[in-house]
């Protein structure tokens, strides 16, 4: 069960920016920050924050790879991507492009 938010008033940050910066840096998790009772704000840490960019970027790939394995017809066996790919990294061969211009290995 993931952890409450940890949500505090925006007056926190400048009245309790120490105590706010422990907790995102030894929870690893953001804290919500409210004005007026309504969310205003988020502070992370720097690794949290990096972290979260790194998955997004990981999320966006898996999702591209998705829709081209949707969209291409053929399919490679293990043996067969991995022998290509080998080629194309010894420079024996370019990789080969497809009907829409996208590499097919």
């Amino acid at each position: 069960m993931p952890a409450a938010p940890k949500i505090r008033p925006v007056s926190d940050l400048r009245n309790k920016f120490s105590d706010i910066s422990k907790t995102v840096h030894e929870s690893n998790e953001p804290v919500y920050l409210t004005k007026n009772g309504r969310g205003d704000m988020v502070v992370m840490s720097l690794e949290a924050y990096e972290q979260n960019l790194f998955e997004y970027d990981v999320y966006l790939k898996l999702k591209e790879a998705e829709y081209q394995a949707a969209s291409i017809k053929k399919r490679y066996t293990h043996n067969e991507a991995m022998t290509e790919l080998r080629k194309i990294i010894s420079g024996k061969e370019s990789p080969r492009k497809n009907q829409r211009g996208v590499n097919d290995v």
